[in-house]
């Protein structure tokens, strides 16, 4: 199941990636266009909004790289016995992946929740194992297998 997860969220993170990209392509070549027929201080505004808007751009741009990084670096075959960055984990009945903060997704009928190791969730997991307890807003979840 590690490798179905990790291949829908690298799919769901290139097309994420894909339309940052063009979309700081497209203020490019705006800036460009307006660069060559205005001048004066409401161009000059123009061309300070649209370089703060790609400036943002790429920052979401680089923290997607960042996390497709994450995934691609994970060893999917690896079967863990304590709780890891890779490890995917049943707790109750949630399954929780740790490995980058991304969107929910549902793999064969299971919603997967992953999780960064370095979020609150993701701390108090680290190093847990099988029959391990913990609590999640006062609600009490026992770990039931860690891959």
């Amino acid at each position: 199941m590690k490798e179905k997860i990790v291949q829908q969220h690298l799919l769901l993170l290139q097309d994420k990636e894909d339309v940052f990209r063009d979309m700081i392509l497209g203020l490019t070549i705006d800036a460009q266009n307006d660069a060559k027929g205005s001048a004066g201080d409401k161009h000059e505004t123009a061309l300070s909004m649209m370089h703060l808007e790609q400036e943002k751009l790429t920052k979401k741009l680089q923290e997607i790289i960042a996390q497709k990084s994450i995934l691609q670096h994970i060893d999917r075959t690896k079967k863990h016995n304590k709780i890891a960055l890779g490890s995917l984990v049943k707790a109750n009945t949630i399954w929780l992946f740790v490995s980058a903060a991304l969107p929910k997704i549902e793999i064969d009928t299971h919603v997967i929740i992953s999780l960064s190791p370095n979020s609150p969730l993701g701390l108090e997991l680290m190093g847990k194992t099988t029959g391990d307890e913990f609590k999640i807003n006062n609600t009490p979840y026992k770990i039931v297998s860690v891959e």
